[in-house]
């Protein structure tokens, strides 16, 4: 989907820059926010899975695309991890009234992600888009359980076959390259080293307390034998 950067007034921007820094800051329980620098009308969260509910101990990534009519029409929200929820579409699309027709320029970004954080406690069967979960929340409330921990297991807890749902961390991205000459050319001396340089000084300040002590008995002999000589003269 095309960024709307351009297509929005530089007031808008400004106000959806101010809350966005301000999700970031301080967000809502449970969830994280990941704004772009390069895409303001798009942003990334991550919201985890609520404890009591088939989707506790996931972690699930969701987008918001503000549209070029924001904040008259209301943004889009999609999930990026798979999830089993009557309200989520095959696509990831969300429907949930705060996103349609209660929508309130008031409202703003953070009502809208804690009202999806709700929709993972109280799922709205009768506005479903996954059909077949609606269906056996209604009927069968045990297999869609079983359904819907089984997904989040995958794809939002990083479990056999499936990734975590969590946004990767910079960090754990390609690292660069190490030096492929001899490490202790560039990290100074090795451990063995340090011993020897110290082992060195020692010896070396040995010998110069040796010299010292050395000259001093010399210079005092010297000056005994000048005042026996001296006595002689009387």
């Amino acid at each position: 989907m095309n960024s709307n950067v351009e297509n929005l007034p530089p007031h808008v921007l400004r106000l959806v820059y101010k809350e966005v820094s301000a999700l970031a800051a301080d967000p809502p329980e449970g969830i994280k926010i990941y704004p772009s620098e390069e895409d303001i009308t798009e942003l990334h969260t991550a919201i985890e899975g609520p404890e009591g509910t088939p989707f506790a101990g996931g972690i699930f990534r969701m987008r918001l695309v503000l549209g070029k009519d924001f904040p008259a029409v209301p943004p889009k929200g999609y999930f990026l991890t798979k999830i089993f929820h009557p309200n989520v579409g095959h696509k990831g699309e969300i429907c949930v009234n705060v996103l349609k027709r209660d929508w309130k320029a008031e409202l703003g970004l953070r009502h809208i992600l804690l009202t999806i954080k709700c929709l993972l406690i109280h799922p709205n069967p009768e506005s479903a888009l996954n059909e077949e979960a609606g269906r056996l929340l209604l009927e069968d409330y045990a297999e869609y359980e079983s359904r819907a921990r089984l997904l989040t297991e995958i794809h939002a807890m990083g479990g056999p076959g499936g990734t975590s749902g969590a946004p990767q961390d910079p960090n754990d991205g390609p690292q660069p390259k190490k030096h492929a000459g001899d490490p202790t050319k560039r990290a100074g001396p090795s451990a063995a080293a340090v011993p020897a340089a110290l082992g060195n000084g020692a010896n070396g300040a040995s010998t110069t307390t040796s010299n010292s002590s050395s000259s001093t008995n010399n210079v005092a002999g010297k000056k005994k034998a000048d005042k026996k000589r001296a006595l002689r003269r009387l």
